[in-house]
């Protein structure tokens, strides 16, 4: 990129002088290079400020004429004075236009100007536990409806590279002794010519995982033919007797692997691969896995949806590009906005993985702790992630600690105990699955949401986990404030707030407020939060289409469905809008909107009468409950009605 930078650099005078020779019009030819020669005179004498509206005018005349490598090079004379000066909104809107004309030019030079406006760009965004299983998933569900090979309906699976780990090795089974618990998958590699993994397989086996194979033709595609090696492999791996996710010729998007440079025929031996193995192993899942860099040339390869049957991508961050403390630092990058290409492209058709993945702690090439960096990015990784990307269903991480020649960052888990300690308190987390089957859910049911107008309210209680992302990187302090007053604050990672249903009355409001090292406040956000009523049945929590209601101090429940719960038989007449249940030797009769009731003929007063609320019929929940022999009690703090049956 350094060349490049300098390539454009020298050819400003060139891109110039071609777009004014050619100009119509001499007159403002004349202004433009007015412009052009006051802004290199001002650049010049240390004076950016004042030549920031002529690079302005210049961007904007060579964008409206079409000369977009003119108009990139002054967006990137602007973006480069915004993010010097601290002005990061003006920054990232440059960064962002100059990306735009570099691809309108053709060219790719613009990724590493969106590299750097994710960096600076301050993010707050708030996500929450939620036990509604419909809505969560159809958060995690694809377009058609239909799940994959091994997809869980919702969660997401751990999985782990532990051959260099000296704390478990190949010997899987350890992961759960060393780390608290066990992983869904393991990784091995493979290379084409070799025979099937085996020992690996049986390794995961006797873990109770599933095996993640990396499988690399490492003399290029043209040796990777249908016959006898490949058929004999593919026996094996049915054999093997448990999931595998094939990751075959990953990376194909980057010039550093033979098999880059023709997608065609990339292509067509996937495809082939595909063909056998859905043949002759159905245990198999394909997995089409690049790098996410280059992102330009990540599509080209990509072998179609009915022939792949998982995405993946390597996706790695570190405080410095190749462990070289030379290069740009990269501390300000985080995984979460290196994913958004990826899964906004295909995830509305496959369940995507981390297929590699890491945050290293120490860098070997400068002798430097990260431990803090990594704890931040850590969280992001086992709690954002999945959480902000639903179809993120597995991660599987590169637990080794790198001391070569070019790479020199330590993603070891167990090298610390700091790190091992807080990784093993973020994986506990159920919504991080252990076990590898079709349609498979986290044990406690518990799936999270963004909040946001849709995902407001709760019952019982909740947690809420914030991504907070600022250009500082490093956070001092979040605050939590709720109705105007400061319930938490927290200077230790990882985040996050638990929050009882008593305490959040309809239409709450909670804003996170961040302050950097310095104490700075330099965020704010606002989210609406409102708690609901829940019932519970003999124990049970009842899930209801039409939320419970509070009007003037009453508890509305949903009548039908308690009824019906509680065993009666239920009708409505529209005319006379009328409800009659019936169970065993009691009538119940109400209209809508009439506080009288009759139980058996006789007449009872209700505190609220019924009322039809988005076209369903809710009724005080003492009566409810109580009319069918059902004893009833209020739980404020959960704000939880509670039947039990006599």
């Amino acid at each position: 990129m350094k060349k490049r930078i300098g390539v454009m650099t020298l050819a400003v005078g060139i891109l110039l002088a071609a777009s004014l020779a050619g100009s119509p019009a001499p007159a403002y030819a004349d202004i433009v290079w007015d412009h052009w020669q006051k802004a290199e005179s001002l650049s010049a004498s240390g004076n950016n400020a004042e030549a920031v509206s002529h690079w302005q005018f210049l961007a904007n005349h060579y964008g409206s004429t079409g000369d977009w490598e003119n108009a990139a090079l002054f967006c990137g004379k602007l973006d480069s004075y915004y993010d010097a000066i601290g002005d990061y909104d003006e920054a990232i809107h440059y960064y962002e236009l100059e990306n735009e004309y570099w691809v309108k030019a053709g060219k790719d030079w613009g990724a590493v100007k969106l590299q750097r406006a994710d960096q600076i760009r301050t993010t707050v965004e708030l996500y929450r536990q939620d036990r509604d299983q419909t809505a969560i998933q159809k958060l995690a569900m694809p377009k058609n409806g239909q799940l994959a090979k091994f997809e869980p309906a919702f969660g997401t699976y751990l999985g782990m590279y532990s051959e260099q780990d000296p704390k478990v090795g190949n010997m899987f089974a350890k992961t759960e002794s060393v780390y608290g618990k066990k992983h869904a998958i393991y990784l091995a590699y493979a290379h084409w010519g070799q025979s099937f993994p085996a020992a690996y397989a049986k390794r995961a086996k006797d873990a109770g995982g599933a095996l993640q194979i990396a499988w690399e033709p490492d003399d290029g595609l043209n040796p990777v033919t249908d016959g006898a090696y490949l058929r004999k492999w593919a026996q094996d791996a049915k054999a093997a007797g448990i999931p595998i996710f094939l990751r075959f010729a990953g990376e194909m998007n980057g010039a550093w692997v033979k098999w880059h440079g023709n997608p065609a025929q990339y292509i067509a031996k996937f495809r082939m691969l595909h063909d056998v193995f859905a043949s002759d192993a159905p245990n198999v899942a394909m997995v089409w896995s690049p790098g996410d860099v280059p992102a330009n040339d990540i599509d080209p390869y990509y072998p179609g949806d009915a022939y792949v049957d998982w995405v993946g991508v390597s996706l790695y961050i570190e405080p410095y590009e190749n462990g070289d403390p030379s290069l740009p630092s990269m501390i300000a990058t985080s995984s979460v906005e290196r994913l958004t290409r990826l899964y906004n492209t295909y995830s509305d058709r496959k369940p995507l993985m981390l297929s590699e993945t890491g945050v290293p702690h120490y860098s070997h090439s400068t002798e430097e702790d990260f431990t803090e960096w990594a704890k931040l990015n850590l969280q992001r990784l086992y709690e954002i992630m999945p959480y902000k990307y639903p179809r993120l269903k597995a991660i599987t991480y590169f637990n080794v600690n790198q001391n070569m020649d070019n790479a020199k960052n330590n993603y070891s888990l167990s090298s610390s105990s700091d790190i091992q300690n807080y990784y093993t308190k973020l994986i506990a987390n159920p919504y991080l699955l252990s076990k590898v089957a079709d349609s498979a859910k986290p044990a406690d049911g518990i799936g999270y949401v963004p909040v946001d107008a849709a995902h407001q309210s709760f019952t019982k209680q909740t947690k809420f986990i914030p991504f907070v992302k600022i250009p500082e990187v490093y956070i001092g302090k979040v605050e939590y404030i709720l109705n105007g007053r400061v319930i938490a604050s927290q200077t230790e990672l990882p985040y996050g707030l638990q929050l009882r249903a008593g305490d959040v009355p309809e239409g709450s409001v909670l804003q996170i407020r961040v302050t950097n090292k310095s104490g700075k406040q330099v965020a704010l956000r606002t989210f609406g939060i409102s708690s609901q009523v829940s019932v519970e049945i003999d124990g049970k929590e009842q899930i209801f289409e039409q939320a419970p209601v509070i009007v003037n101090g009453s508890t509305l429940t949903p009548l039908r469905a308690i009824f019906e719960e509680m065993g009666a038989t239920v009708a409505y007449e529209a005319v006379t809008k009328t409800v009659t249940a019936v169970k065993g030797n009691t009538t119940v009769r109400l209209t809508l909107d009439q506080k009288t009731v009759y139980v058996n003929g006789q007449a009872v007063q209700l505190e609220e009468p019924a009322r039809l609320v988005n076209g369903y019929t809710l009724a005080p929940a003492r009566f409810v409950g109580e009319t069918f022999g059902g004893k009833v009690s209020w739980e404020g703090t959960s704000r939880t009605v509670t039947i039990t049956r006599k």
